[in-house]
């Protein structure tokens, strides 16, 4: 499956595409607007939307409750909170890293670790770059892409004027971005030295997956793609996490590559890159997609973990 970058069609114009185009027009000026009013807005936005989604934020809580158990009631509710607040947030963050100027994003983003993918660079060697879906993920990538350009993997959008937008804010300082059904370009990427971004922290079904433990839930649909593309291309897998600190700058770090990865089987390499997706979600698990129902899959005869 070759991967084809979306043009632009004059029928994207048309009436049916009016939403799709005031909708991005939107995010454009919103991303003019200053920092910290950006984060204000989108934490109001958070309230005012999400928090009156039931659905949504009774996902939230009961990830929450299934992942921590242990955790406070007090405690657990300020973290739905946040994560609702850093819902509406992840609106701004995205218009930023599609619309924002290469100087403003290396302004608010500091990138740490570098180094070691310049290490992988001599060796000529690709990176499966591990990353989890935080809310301001897009904005990592976009960072990290004008420092060293990488591939993304995404799902086409149903919408192809929005799609349009989609991929070319993704991959504005990447190379390009690789249909998650393209399994053969993500490992020809990898085998020849090139980054890819891949989040396997969702719940994909049970197609190339296998149950493995993640926080307190013992089984965790978790795909065996990660170990798919390192046992196929030879690639280091390298984590990295983003994450806003207290004084509203976002710190990207990579991780040292995860050597020991156990390539030889697939449920160990599974339980393997659930503990490494812990690490990055507990770095600010506040920033975390919560609202993803990711234990939705069930090994057989267990019941949903969901209220329907």
């Amino acid at each position: 499956m070759k991967n084809i970058s979306p043009v632009f069609r004059w029928s994207f114009l048309l009436p049916k595409y009016w939403g799709t185009l005031l909708l991005v027009a939107l995010m454009y000026a919103l991303s003019l607007l200053p920092f910290k009013l950006q984060l204000a807005l989108g934490k109001r936005i958070g309230r005012l939307v999400l928090g009156r989604i039931k659905k949504r934020t009774n996902t939230i809580r009961r990830n929450l409750d299934l992942c921590f158990p242990d955790l406070s009631a007090e405690k657990k509710e300020q973290l739905v909170t946040e994560n609702i607040e850093n819902t509406g947030i992840a609106l701004f963050e995205t218009a930023m890293a599609w619309f924002w100027p290469d100087s403003r994003v290396n302004k608010h983003v500091t990138i740490v670790g570098m180094e070691q993918l310049e290490e992988l660079e001599k060796q000529g060697k690709g990176a499966l770059m591990l990353a989890v879906h935080s809310m301001n993920l897009e904005l990592g990538a976009r960072a990290f892409g004008i420092k060293k350009s990488g591939m993304g993997v995404y799902r086409p959008n149903s919408n192809p004027c929005f799609d349009y937008f989609q991929y070319h804010g993704r991959s504005r300082s990447n190379r390009t971005l690789i249909d998650r059904r393209d399994v053969k370009q993500m490992i020809h990427s990898l085998s020849t030295g090139e980054r890819v971004w891949y989040a396997p922290d969702h719940d994909y079904g049970r197609r190339r997956s296998t149950f493995a433990p993640l926080f307190a839930v013992e089984n965790a649909c978790t795909t065996t793609g990660t170990s798919l593309l390192a046992n196929a291309s030879d690639c280091a897998i390298v984590p990295f996490t983003m994450v806003r600190d207290s004084n509203d700058h976002y710190i990207l770090t990579i991780h040292p590559s995860l050597d020991a990865y156990p390539k030889e089987c697939e449920h160990l390499a599974a339980v393997y890159t659930n503990q490494a997706i812990e690490r990055s979600i507990m770095a600010a698990p506040s920033q975390y997609m919560w609202l993803h129902r990711r234990f939705k899959t069930r090994p057989k005869g267990e019941a949903c973990l969901y209220s329907v």
